[in-house]
């Protein structure tokens, strides 16, 4: 291979390294949470500085990083730009907004600007049963946006996720609708596998060689679909297993590691996963693999539902519909993966293309992330 080839090479590796560095960090969300306090509503709004800073420049000295002060001086372009994304309808008319405060509060991924403020709902009823909630925010410039809302009302606790595709969604206090809920967190747990990059090369770099065997230092393909199928089976099974099994545990708050952690020992396993395949070292027990690094994939996971003030019912709804998300996320890409994997199998497109080239470009992208988590280089151009 000539040195021009090379050089060509490895400006492709970089290059797709820095275009999905961006989309494998936590999904951004806000969170509004909904309370009634006697004959008045409030509405506790925590959007994440990062969001905001991308929206309306809260930065001003462009440091890196967005001090109290800074923060305060934007409180009104706060209110201008959020507010009116957001709409509380009782019977077709909007709801008006009396502002009581601004404040912060910190989350997995960052601070978090609160806007609390009182809703007014037009006419005589100022504690509707009923009514119809627009929210809007962020969909113009970041569709992958969430909005997750947590209505409480009496004993009950009641959780909704708002997308572009969602955006207007109607509530009955007195049909609090449990299945609603559940088909809510489901969709979440797909979506979060669908965009979570990091997860689905982790994914990937363990089922490359799965249509592969390693035989006198060489792969070869694999001569029977059905012990292609049983490996598959092993790997997912092991992985669903064990990032079961934490992502319940964080979520209860029986075991808590930080988030930093997290997120950088995620990248390295993404890293050790793909180098695996270009130096094999562990080839006949990858399941293991799979099911040592999906304890800390499973922490990972529960940094969405650990964020939200669920009492014990919702909290088992959310859990179990977000986490059957994530195994029918992960199936989705399986079923993708796999028939096209075995038809390709024999071919040196998919030995050199897909497992050594793949793999490369993923350790490339894996070494980016878990420096960039590690050591807190937000400075990094991507």
């Amino acid at each position: 291979m000539s040195r021009f080839v090379k050089i060509i090479i490895l400006q492709i590796v970089l290059n797709l390294a820095f275009a999905l560095n961006s989309f494998a960090h936590k999904p951004s969300d806000s969170y509004i949470f909904i309370r009634r306090e006697g004959d008045s509503i409030f509405c506790d709004w925590e959007i994440s500085l990062k969001d905001l800073d991308y929206a309306i420049d809260l930065d001003k000295n462009n440091d890196g990083k967005i001090t109290w002060g800074e923060l305060k001086a934007k409180h009104k372009d706060i209110e201008e730009y959020a507010l009116p994304q957001f709409s509380f309808i009782v019977k077709g008319e909007k709801s008006s907004y009396g502002l009581v405060d601004h404040l912060v509060n910190k989350h997995s991924d960052g601070l978090y600007a609160v806007l609390r403020f009182k809703i007014d709902p037009p006419g005589k009823d100022k504690l509707p049963k009923t009514f119809d909630i627009t929210y809007d925010f962020l969909f113009d410039i970041d569709p992958q946006h969430r909005g997750i809302l947590t209505i409480r009302h009496k004993e009950n606790t009641s959780t909704y996720i708002f997308s572009p595709e969602n955006s207007t969604q109607h509530f009955n206090l007195n049909d609090s609708s449990k299945l609603k809920q559940l088909l809510d967190f489901i969709w979440q747990g797909i979506w979060h596998i669908w965009i979570g990059i990091d997860h689905i090369l982790f994914l990937l770099s363990l089922l490359f060689a799965s249509v592969l065997i390693r035989e006198k230092n060489a792969w070869k393909e694999a001569d029977s679909l059905k012990k292609v199928l049983i490996e598959i089976v092993k790997i997912i099974s092991a992985f669903t297993i064990a990032h079961s099994i934490t992502l319940s545990l964080a979520v209860l708050g029986i075991v808590s590691l930080p988030s930093a952690f997290v997120e950088s020992v995620i990248a390295f396993s993404v890293f050790l996963a793909a180098l695996n395949n270009i130096f094999p070292v562990v080839y006949g027990k990858k399941w293991l693999i799979a099911f040592l690094f999906g304890l800390i994939h499973g922490f990972g996971f529960a940094s969405v539902l650990m964020e939200l003030d669920l009492n014990k019912s919702s909290l088992v709804i959310s859990l179990f519909g977000f986490n059957l998300g994530v195994e029918l996320g992960q199936l989705a890409i399986v079923l993708i993966f796999t028939p096209i994997a075995f038809l390709l199998r024999k071919t040196s497109f998919y030995r050199s293309l897909i497992l050594i080239f793949g793999s490369i470009v993923i350790c490339v992208i894996a070494i980016l992330w878990f420096i960039e988590r590690a050591f807190n280089l937000s400075f990094l151009p991507f």
